[in-house]
């Protein structure tokens, strides 16, 4: 049991030396290369730690060598821009002033839904209020509102995400189906046809059909 909580210790301590070493991103900044050495490292540690009849020298090396494959993908990365494009990818934008690009969702295998959650992180509440947003390489979401566009002051409910109806945000909102469907077909759109649709509490809606530019109209 004494050697088990040694061996423990001894690989944690490497374990976090190393870590430090790679760098100073939390989780949610890494790369997709550098999630993966994370991972890796985690998981060799754990051979050694939970069987003592593993030599501990059989956890260390393994995790030595990632940190030099790490250390080495970040210095040729950092010389080669073709090279950091296929590794870490590219931001994508996925906002622009014609609204939400339902291709760059479809690219990075979002929903609207997905992307609705991101925005809230970053307090905003309805995508009108952007003028860009860009999904960086680490999956972070970057905003840049539009000062033209107020806030809503309630929060906006969700009527129609990725072309379905969002049959329980209907009885909360200043909308029913048959009103719904009417503003639909005032566009000539089907729920299907719609990539977002949400009531902005305001006597206003905002539209975004999966092709074209996004609509903010009064519900009257």
């Amino acid at each position: 049991m004494l050697t088990a909580f040694v061996r423990t210790l001894i690989i944690y301590a490497f374990l976090l030396i190393i870590l430090r070493l790679m760098g100073k991103k939390q989780l949610g900044e890494l790369q997709p290369f550098e999630l993966a050495i994370t991972l890796v490292a985690a998981d060799l540690a754990c051979i050694p730690m939970s069987d003592t009849q593993v030599p501990i020298v059989y956890g260390l090396v393994p995790i030595f060598a990632l940190f030099i494959a790490e250390v080495a993908i970040t210095i040729m990365v950092k010389k080669s821009v073709k090279l950091r494009r296929a590794i870490n990818g590219k931001p994508v934008i996925v906002i622009t002033p014609d609204g939400i690009d339902g291709d760059a969702l479809d690219k990075l295998e979002m929903t609207a839904g997905d992307l609705n959650e991101a925005l809230r992180s970053k307090d905003v509440f309805s995508p009108d209020c952007v003028r860009y947003a860009i999904v960086e390489t680490n999956g972070d979401l970057s905003v840049i509102t539009d000062d033209e566009r107020p806030a809503p002051r309630d929060i906006p409910y969700t009527l129609i995400c990725d072309g379905k109806l969002m049959n329980d945000n209907l009885d909360k909102s200043g909308f029913d189906e048959a009103k719904l469907r009417s503003v639909l077909s005032r566009h000539e759109l089907s729920p299907k046809q719609v990539l977002l649709m949400t009531d902005l509490g305001n006597g206003e809606y905002y539209l975004q059909p999966r092709r074209g530019k996004f609509l903010v109209e009064s519900a009257q």
